[in-house]
Order: structure tokens, then C-alpha cells, then sequence
């Protein structure tokens, strides 16, 4: 999943210095903060949740973490504690290829910022990335891998590094049917991705809000679609917008394999459940996937799903 930074693709990476920011919860409404802070080899991504004592408030960035994917993305750890929409920071790390680095929050779900992952990927070019010393994982996918559920579909096949194909089809008009293929190089996730924000529909927002979601939601942080118009005063960033915005969601979810991924993603109307159950069904066969150019690092418990 190489990416926007001249530096070191096979080692891993951290960042130099800790950053913050603060912003609203998408679907709680309320003020967060978060803390970036650099994170030794091997570490992963961990979430720490600060408004809650002890270790039992830290989160892996593990897909087998996920507890729920209604229009975000949300991980728990057993003891109670979750985190929720936590895709958008996912895709900017792995965007900008950081391995290792804790993620402090002080509530319940990420900031959604301005419904991209652009903010993001300026807090970690501003706090900047140190080089690590110890090589870095890379899923190689090995044979495909596909799923299907009720006329949509996901699939991860070999390639040569990452890239991802998406497709929607929507009934508005607004909307209708895009289509958009990228290859993870040469800047392509700042420059083609990074900033196509989340988008929802107006008709849609009560039901949302009375099933306790979507209530920090507002013009700021989200395009949103009436009939066949852009309620937006500004308008879209690109024509395509609401389908770079899957590619990226989709690209934070598969960073729950906790490692990048080498190999082609393919999705129709795909959306969290679905690409968390792609990498589940990937990591559960053996003989579907290796660690790229390293066949002497073992397979770590923490990368692995329990079959029961």
C-alpha cells in the first residue's frame, strides 16, 4: 500500500513527534480529541480510549476487533469499550504508510473533521515519519478470494503492489453509477482520494438520528444528497466524488488486516461489512495469503482470527 512519502517502503514507519486535533462525533454529536503518538516496531495501530482507566481501554486495529458496521466502521475490545469510525484515520495511515503509532481518544468515536481523510493525512505530515529498523509486513494475497451478498460483491486477487477497483450504483440521481480504478502509488491516496468526504441523503437523516446516529452530521462534514441535487453550497471536489469516498473507506477497512495488503481489491456496492469480511475470509485460509518477500517471519497470533 505504498504511497505519498519518499521514503523507505520495506521498513516500518511511526511518526517523529506526537499531534493532536479536535472535531465532532459523526454519529454522537459530541467533541472529541485525539492524540497521535509514535509507537515502537511491531506495535500495530492501537487505540486508546484516555477517558477510561487501565489497559483494558486499549483497542488493536484488528479486523477480528470489529463489533459493528452500520455506516461506519467501530472496534471493541471485550471489556466494553469501542471506538467507533475509525476508518478515515485508518485509510490516511495507510495511505501514508505508518505501521506503528497509538491512537488516544477521549470519547467514544473518532472526529470526523471535514468527512475526509485529508485532515488526517496533514496531522502525520506535520508530526512526520521516522523511519523504523525492522522490516515491514505485507500481506501477499496468493489466489482469490471472493464473496457475494445480496447483489453485492468484494474480492481480493493477486497483483503487483496495492489497487483497488470500485463500482456504485445508486437511485438517485445525483448519485447514479460510477465506476473508479486506482493503483496505491506515486501519490495517488493524497492526491485522488484523501479528500472525498462521506456523503448521506437528506429524506434519510431523521430515521438516522432517532436510531441515534448521523447527529454531528451537517453541511461541514458531509455531502449530502436530495433527489438529484447537492445540497452542499460548494458543490462536489470531483465528479466522481461519492465513489473515491468508498475506495477510501475501503481502504481503511482493509488496514484491519493489520499489515498492507499486495493485491487488487474489487467491489460492488461494497460496504464495511463487506470489506471487513473479505480480509476475514483471506486471513482464515492459509494457502490464500504470505507475508510478501518474507517467508521467515512467523505468522503472529494477533494477525490470526479464532475459527470458533
Amino acid at each position: 500500500m505504498t504511497d505519498d512519502l519518499e521514503y523507505g517502503e520495506n521498513l516500518q514507519h511511526t511518526l517523529k513527534s506526537e499531534i493532536g486535533c479536535s472535531g465532532t462525533g459523526l454519529h454522537t454529536g459530541s467533541t472529541v480529541s485525539i492524540v497521535l503518538k509514535p509507537a515502537p516496531e511491531d506495535t500495530g495501530i492501537v487505540f486508546r480510549r484516555t477517558d477510561k482507566a487501565g489497559n483494558d481501554a486499549e483497542i488493536e486495529a484488528l479486523v477480528e476487533n470489529v463489533v459493528e458496521a452500520t455506516l461506519c466502521t467501530t472496534l471493541g475490545n471485550g471489556h466494553g469499550i469501542k471506538i467507533a469510525t475509525v476508518e478515515h484515520l485508518l485509510a490516511a495511515l495507510a495511505g501514508c504508510r505508518i505501521d506503528n503509532v497509538y491512537v488516544e481518544v477521549d470519547g467514544p468515536e473518532m472526529p470526523i473533521m471535514d468527512g475526509s481523510a485529508a485532515p488526517f493525512v496533514f496531522l502525520i505530515e506535520c508530526a512526520g515519519v521516522l523511519e523504523q529498523t525492522k522490516a515491514r509486513r505485507v500481506i501477499e494475497v496468493l489466489k482469490r478470494i471472493e464473496i457475494f451478498d445480496d447483489g453485492r460483491e468484494a474480492s481480493l486477487s493477486p497483483g503487483d503492489g496495492f489497487s483497488i477497483g470500485f463500482k456504485i450504483d445508486f437511485d438517485s440521481d445525483a448519485i447514479g453509477k460510477q465506476d473508479k480504478s486506482v493503483r496505491m502509488v506515486n501519490g495517488t491516496f493524497k492526491g485522488e482520494i484523501s479528500r472525498a468526504r462521506t456523503f448521506g441523503f437528506a429524506e434519510e437523516v431523521d430515521q438516522l438520528r432517532k436510531m441515534g446516529l448521523a447527529r454531528g452530521g451537517s453541511l461541514d462534514n458531509a455531502v449530502v444528497v436530495s433527489g438529484d441535487k447537492i445540497l452542499n453550497e460548494e458543490g462536489l471536489r470531483y465528479d466522481d466524488e461519492f465513489v473515491r469516498h468508498k475506495i477510501l473507506d475501503c481502504i481503511g477497512d482493509l488496514y484491519l488486516a493489520g499489515a498492507a495488503i499486495s493485491g487488487h481489491f474489487q467491489g460492488f456496492r461494497s460496504g464495511h461489512a463487506m470489506n471487513h469480511a473479505i480480509v476475514r475470509a483471506l486471513l482464515l485460509d492459509p494457502t490464500a495469503w504470505r507475508y510478501e518477500g518474507a517467508n521467515d517471519i512467523p505468522t503472529e497470533p494477533k494477525l490470526m482470527l479464532a475459527t470458533a
